[in-house]
């Protein structure tokens, strides 16, 4: 074999050897191309077919069935100090049969809806606390002179009534039944401009410590609420009351997309309360509460930071004469965990005064269990 062909030989036996090699451990040989993506694609009359939950295009029959319970509501209240500022939505005026001090008014709006058909209107504390007149305004026309039967400023709820027949009340539903998500109309008067109609959405629920209210547990939406729509109606998709416009976060004054609103059962609760019994009655401990923290924790060397730290008690209060003492944690509410200062609050503020309850405690980081029996909140002082 001569010399060029031993040299062109072994290049070609080499290259068959691992051609054998490759068709032996890959049989399905190397292919650089990937495996292809999944793409989930459905069909036409899939697109077509509703989504749960889906809305109308239109939500007209919705607000015809809440809007002609929504009225406007405007107050006047005379202002001692004639220097003092006003809002952007309030005007002043002077009353001519004054005299030559010329005592200066205060006029301002809100929202109102009428809950029953014997003339019971639901609106913001705020709107009407202190006015001299009140005046409400139907959407079909009609005026009416309206007295106040009872607010509670610690929800910024107030009950009027006016003297008017025909009244087409609003139907509420729980406020339990919303979701996040939902669509929801508010129906105000926002500047004065005459009842206007905003959308939007349930953003958030339970809503709380944000320096508003007392009590809070605030409906929070998107749908624009602006100055003159407290005290309006929040509605969902079917017409139905599910909240009344209270307050608005805002840098501007103008709606930012964080509005604000009690839910309609607070609101019933109230009403019933004020209406059947003249006032809100509470339960009360006479306590002050601390939050704890994993530093306040650590502090009185236990390794939980849920509770609340009893900082203070008032003096012949229910809680002093039941023996608790500043410095004990409060750990369950009758076998109820404490969460938050806000839940045990409500859940204090709803029982009924006369009633017992077990509150589970730790002194020295030792267990601890008393009966203390609920008293009367005492009335806040009005605004």
């Amino acid at each position: 074999m001569s010399k060029l062909t031993s040299f062109l030989l072994w290049p070609i036996l080499a290259g068959i050897s691992v051609a054998l090699l490759m068709l032996t451990f890959f049989p399905q040989g190397i292919s650089t191309r990937q495996a292809p993506v999944e793409i989930h694609q459905i069909s036409p009359a899939q697109a077509m077919t509703p989504a749960l939950g889906s809305g109308p295009v239109s939500y007209a029959d919705a607000v015809s069935k809440a809007a002609s319970a929504v009225v406007n509501i405007y107050t006047r209240t005379r202002v001692e100090d004639p220097s003092q500022s006003e809002d952007r939505n309030s005007r002043d005026f002077y009353d001519d049969k004054q005299d030559a001090a010329r005592k200066k008014y205060l006029s301002s709006l809100g929202s109102g809806v009428i809950i029953s058909p014997q003339g019971y209107i639901v609106t913001n504390n705020h709107v009407v606390a202190q006015a001299d007149s009140i005046l409400v305004a139907l959407r079909d026309g009609r005026e009416a002179e309206a007295r106040v039967i009872g607010t509670d400023p610690e929800t910024d709820l107030a009950i009027l009534k006016v003297e008017l027949g025909n009244l087409a009340p609003i139907n509420l539903i729980s406020s339990e039944s919303i979701r996040i998500g939902d669509v929801v109309l508010a129906i105000g008067n926002p500047y004065g401009v005459g009842q206007t109609v905003t959308m939007g959405i349930i953003s958030a629920t339970g809503r709380n410590q944000l320096g508003i209210n007392t009590y809070e547990n605030f409906i929070q939406t998107d749908a624009a609420i602006n100055p003159g729509n407290s005290g309006g109606a929040l509605i969902n998709a079917q017409g139905y009351m599910i909240g009344i416009n209270t307050a608005i976060f805002s840098r501007s004054g103008g709606s930012q997309g964080i509005g604000f609103a009690i839910p309609s059962d607070l609101v019933t609760s109230v009403l019933q309360g004020i209406i059947e019994q003249g006032r809100i009655v509470r339960g009360w401990l006479g306590i002050e509460i601390q939050v704890m923290t994993p530093a306040l924790a650590e502090s009185f060397g236990i390794n939980d930071d849920k509770g609340l730290i009893i900082a203070g008690i008032f003096r012949d209060s229910p809680a002093h004469q039941a023996g608790l003492q500043p410095g004990d944690i409060l750990l369950k509410i009758d076998e109820r965990l404490i969460q938050s200062g806000h839940g045990a609050m409500n859940q204090i503020a709803a029982a009924k005064p006369g009633t017992v309850i077990t509150m589970g405690l730790l002194r020295d980081n030792e267990p601890l269990s008393l009966d203390v029996t609920i008293g009367h909140r005492p009335p806040t002082r009005p605004n």
